[in-house]
């Protein structure tokens, strides 16, 4: 069994045990958190579609790690203007693990 979840902006296919990365969520470390704009359910030859979101289906999750990413460097040039920037990014995420799908 599996669900497509929204949180972020950004959509998710998730399935009980699995760790997913998502933007960050308020939540300390082994907080559970509760996923309720489920799109999509599959499983035993069943699948259901939202509305975009499907009514009484939620996706518990445990907050595993809270962390930022990588740095990812942003570097701004006007070619014969002597403008240059240079900065750095890190996103943060939040590590959950899958506990249920229930409804």
């Amino acid at each position: 069994m599996y669900a497509v979840v929204e949180t972020g902006g950004k959509q998710y296919r998730v399935e009980p045990g699995a760790e997913v990365r998502v933007e960050r969520l308020d939540g300390e470390k082994g907080d559970e958190i509760v996923l309720d704009r489920v799109l999509l359910v599959a499983g035993e030859g069943q699948t259901r579609v939202g509305t975009p979101v499907i009514d009484g289906v939620k996706v518990k999750a445990e907050v595993v790690h809270q962390g930022r990413a990588r740095k990812i460097l942003v570097f701004k040039y006007k070619k014969r203007k002597r403008y240059r920037v240079k900065t750095g990014h890190r996103q943060p995420f939040t590590l959950l693990r899958v506990a249920s799908i229930e409804g």
